[in-house]
């Protein structure tokens, strides 16, 4: 399948086994059977509560007293540890511990009977609880209510040393959100106790809110709140120095005034799959390193048949909705559609109904994501369950306990690249693998020998093409996060074909209205990627306009005689030196193919300008990098391209056991020797848009009409006759009148004809010719048709009496 999972963390396999052998310890010395009841007791009631930043997982259980049980599986040292137990029997929904692991928050649920009893607070229905673990000593009540509270500490990127003062956020189903400031202090040693339980400062820092997602990576709270029935999304920043901003406020066009409340990420939340809560909303924020801000929307749904589902590209300035109908709607349909979070892409899906990978940072066009059905045995292979995504592509199983990485599959977008038939799913797996790839040598020579043998697999667009920009984009991507805007990704810059099974409709979308002035780290390139959206028209990518003009400038300078400063001049030849010199250093050995290796001084023109021209478009844009590092970038990524076209060519002749002088022209070409010929003319093809230090164009000097004649000779006639078609040359009205007059002449029977002929309907008095001409005419007029080339104008026996009188005079020298 395109998604895969890979486990980081399993409660079965991670904790269960330890649990087991602490039990089995402390047992050892007592008689009688039960234990291993106990032990499957355990394991049901196991369950995971939380992940924190540091990757910590915080699961509980209860033993066979009812005692709650919490414990810490340790991500770095794989190691687990228990926090701390109640000996009551309480329902746990939430639970945090400090990154220091010196303090514990929960609330819990009490059952009626525990209400009365309860010690630490008779008759409320919940209780919020922060506990000194460290070691175990006061139990101090945050809340005791009848409406849930979340709990959820926050972890500043402080590792070095402790910080004195702890902060916990409390997340109330009334509606609001609490900041709690606890302070801690050492006594006795290694003790951390609460110096101010008896009051904990707080602030009130969101209010009356609909919705709300925790992201425990970047430690950032989003939440909805409505004004006047419109939904607005906010964000609050939390920092290292324990202090926090509001940092954006954007409208959104959802539909939550009547959903009820809800939470994202606050903990594995079992409480939430209750009835009275939104069930089948599904909204959630995903960001990423390069300054991405995605809401993905999925609404109630009315009726199965038909899912829709939107994703707001705010950091592109629209939306996109999507409908899409489901197949065999008459099985159940227990759970909504997931989201999850895949850093370049979010993947969309309905096990056993559809997959849709969406394209975060080149969303535009439809086909650069990829939409896969119910009929492809890929949407089988994706987990049933439902899915909670974390940040860094992590992804939450509650049901199960487990804790996965969620990758995308290299291997299966190339088995989907070389078998779908669709030219939008080729699009699609070709840039998906490529973004799995990062321009590795050995996936792009499995999609090379691909191309190789299906060069004309697509037609809605040239695959050579498009591999040699995506690939040669991905090489440099990573280099800075400005990349996308200042290269091409794609070759194709519309697609109006519907894509099957899903319609979309495109929609602008206001931008967010950022609350503070300065920016660091993520939200500078959020702020970068908006201020493109506003102001950049036309956009910043590369063409190669400029140097086309420069170097046919450069050309003509050199017919006419007048040449540019030699300082000029040289500076462009040194640029190509260093391309050659990076080319070759990507390959150890020496190349098959003679490709760019010859001493042609116009080559080397066009490729030490693509290099200056290059060079000067990212020093306008890429403000604050240094001169070296965009240098390198530049030669890095016309390297790239040179080094793609000559491995596309080197893997045909190698597929065909070709050598590097096997191309003469003393007979008849090979099977072999024609389709890497093809391959050649279809390279050309490709990269003529691209204006690449390609061999020329051959000129009709007597050298090159000879090896161009011996080129047109041994190819297969039917392609050679094309050939002659689009070359303007003597010799091709010859070759072409030659065939015309077999094709008349094959089943021609001689007929007694009147030996006058009509001087005068002839340019030329040459009898010879003229009887011949007036001979075809007849046939011509007698067939009552003209015998045309295919997709070209008709030839007919004036057009050989013309070539014939050319070839004739050019025979005498005249």
């Amino acid at each position: 399948m395109a998604l895969r999972l890979v486990a980081d963390f399993d409660l079965g396999k991670d904790v269960l086994p330890w649990l087991r052998a602490q039990r089995a310890a402390s047992e050892a010395s007592e008689t009688g059977s039960g234990g291993a009841d106990v032990l499957e007791n355990d394991y049901e009631s196991l369950r995971v509560l939380n992940v924190e930043r540091n990757g910590n997982i915080i699961y509980t259980y209860k033993d066979d007293k009812g005692n709650v049980i919490f414990g810490l599986y340790d991500c770095q040292t794989r190691q687990n540890e228990l926090l701390y137990t109640f000996e009551t029997d309480l329902q746990v929904f939430s639970c945090s511990v400090n990154s220091e692991r010196t303090l514990l928050a929960a609330s819990l649920v009490q059952s009626t009977k525990e209400r009365k009893r309860n010690e630490l607070q008779p008759g409320s229905k919940c209780l919020t609880l922060l506990v000194e673990i460290h070691p175990v000593n006061n139990v101090k009540v945050l809340k005791a209510v009848d409406s849930y509270i979340w709990v959820q500490f926050l972890y500043p990127h402080v590792e070095s040393h402790p910080l004195p003062e702890n902060h916990l956020l409390l997340i109330s189903e009334e509606k609001y959100i609490e900041q709690l400031r606890i302070h801690v202090a050492q006594e006795d040693g290694n003790r951390v106790v609460i110096k101010n339980s008896g009051h904990l400062p707080r602030d009130r820092i969101a209010e009356d809110f609909v919705w709300a997602q925790w992201d425990m990576s970047e430690q950032r709270l989003y939440y909805i709140d409505l004004k006047k029935s419109r939904s607005i999304l906010k964000c609050i920043q939390f920092y290292a120095d324990e202090s926090y901003n509001l940092m954006f406020e954007v409208p959104l066009d959802v539909s939550l005034s009547n959903s009820g409340f809800k939470l994202v990420n606050f903990g594995c939340d079992y409480h939430q799959d209750r009835e009275k809560l939104s069930k089948h909303l599904t909204l959630c924020v995903f960001t990423n390193r390069t300054g991405s801000l995605c809401v993905c929307y999925s609404p109630k749904c009315a009726s199965w048949e038909q899912i829709t589902y939107s994703v707001f590209y705010i950091h592109k300035g629209h939306s996109k909705t999507f409908t899409t109908s489901l197949e065999n709607v008459g099985s159940h349909v227990t759970k909504g559609i997931t989201f999850l979070n895949l850093d370049y892409y979010v993947a969309v899906y309905l096990p056993g109904h559809f997959f849709h990978l969406l394209n975060v940072q080149h969303p535009d066009l439809i086909c650069h994501s990829l939409f896969l059905t119910g009929n492809n045995e890929m949407i089988d292979m994706l987990p049933h369950c439902p899915l909670q995504s974390l940040s860094g592509s992590l992804v939450l199983d509650c049901c199960s306990g487990k804790l996965y990485r969620a990758l995308l599959s290299q291997s299966s977008l190339l088995q989907l690249l070389q078998n779908t038939r669709l030219d939008c799913e080729k699009m699609a797996a070709l840039h998906c693998a490529l973004y799995c790839g990062q321009g590795t040598r050995f996936l792009e020579g499995q999609i090379i020998q691909w191309i190789s043998e299906n060069v004309s697999a697509c037609h809605s667009f040239d695959l050579i093409q498009e591999f040699i920009i995506a690939s040669s984009y991905w090489s440099v991507y990573s280099e800075t996060s400005n990349m996308d805007k200042l290269l091409p990704h794609s070759s194709v810059l519309t697609w109006n074909t519907e894509i099957p099974g899903i319609t979309l409709v495109t929609e602008d979308i206001a931008l967010p209205f950022m609350k503070v002035l300065n920016f660091k780290g993520y939200w500078e390139k959020l702020n970068s990627n908006l201020e493109y959206v506003k102001y950049a028209k036309p956009h910043f990518h590369y063409n190669n306009i400029v140097v086309r003009r420069e170097w046919h400038n450069l050309i003509s300078e050199e017919k006419t005689g007048k040449r540019r400063s030699t300082a000029y001049v040289r500076t462009i030849l040194d640029n190509a030196i260093k391309v050659i010199s990076n080319l070759e250093a990507r390959n150890l050995g020496p190349r098959l193919t003679p490709l760019l290796q010859e001493e042609d001084s116009h080559q080397r023109l066009l490729m030490g300008l693509m290099v200056s021209e290059l060079k000067d478009h990212f020093l306008r844009h890429l403000q604050g990098v240094e001169k070296k590092k965009i240098e390198q970038m530049v030669l890095d990524y016309i390297s790239k391209l040179l080094d793609l076209i000559c491995h596309i060519l080197e893997t045909s002749w190698r597929k065909h056991n070709l050598h590097s002088c096997i191309l003469h022209f003393n007979s008849r070409g090979s099977a072999a020797e024609f389709a890497v010929f093809h391959i050649m003319t279809r390279i050309l093809e490709a990269t003529k848009s691209l204006f690449l230090p390609l061999p020329p164009d051959l000129d009709n000097t007597e050298k090159n009409e000879k090896l161009k004649f011996s080129i047109i000779l041994r190819l297969p006639p039917l392609i050679g006759q094309k050939i002659c078609r689009l070359w303007d040359h003597p010799m091709s009205s010859n070759i072409i009148s030659r065939n015309h007059v077999t094709r008349l002449l094959q089943n021609y029977k001689k007929q007694p004809r009147n030996s006058m002929i009509d001087k005068s309907s002839f340019s030329v008095e040459f009898l010879p010719l003229n009887y011949f001409i007036e001979i075809l005419t007849d046939i011509e007029s007698s067939n009552q048709a003209l015998y045309p080339f295919e997709g070209h104008d008709n030839v007919d026996a004036e057009f050989v009496e013309e070539a014939a009188l050319k070839h004739t005079t050019m025979l005498l020298g005249l």
